[in-house]
């Protein structure tokens, strides 16, 4: 190729690169008539560690929605429905508990498996999916920088398991149930 043409693409590559960089931050705030919806992401970054998953069955699926009714609610974004459905997940399997005699963890009840004897409400309230997941998301707001930390560690410090890390595995789940839930 001789110089003066491949000179001349490198000028013309040039000036769609810098058109892109001056044009581009512009043309990202255009608002055109036939703009088609975006999904949102609601990570933050990769799951952690090898990712669970399982099958929901009806009710199981009525606590994703009453979680994230409850999450928009609190004016919460869907990274706290993320966070909270894959507690929930980790917690119960999103079923919501009531006392399991000999297999309970001490009082705990709920999708969340919280306790009445700490605090988190009566029996009645906590195996209500509305109360429980607004008692979570409460105690979410409080942890400085929740919406920046790993899930694990946002669960962890509102839920103080004795299996800090287990959480995790359900973050890719919990995900796509919030973007497959959060409009419809």
């Amino acid at each position: 190729m001789n110089t003066i043409i491949r000179k001349s693409m490198l000028s013309v590559a040039g000036l769609a690169f810098a058109g892109g960089v001056f044009a581009g931050p512009i043309a990202a705030h255009a608002n055109p008539v036939d703009a088609k919806p975006v999904a949102v992401a609601v990570q933050t970054a990769k799951p952690q560690g090898d990712q669970s998953r399982i099958p929901l069955n009806d009710e199981q699926t009525a606590n994703v929605k009453a979680i994230i009714a409850a999450t928009k609610k609190a004016g919460l974004p869907e990274r706290a429905a993320v966070i909270s459905i894959a507690t929930s997940l980790q917690e119960s399997k999103l079923e919501n508990l009531g006392h399991l005699g000999d297999a309970n963890d001490h009082d705990s009840l709920g999708l969340f498996q919280q306790r009445p004897t700490s605090g988190w409400g009566t029996p009645e309230q906590i195996t209500d999916p509305a109360y429980s997941t607004t008692a979570f998301l409460k105690g979410l707001k409080q942890v400085d920088g929740w919406q920046d930390m790993p899930l694990t560690q946002a669960a962890q410090t509102v839920q103080v398991s004795a299996y800090p890390d287990a959480y995790a595995q359900w973050e890719q789940q919990a995900a796509d149930l919030v973007a497959q839930h959060w409009n419809s």
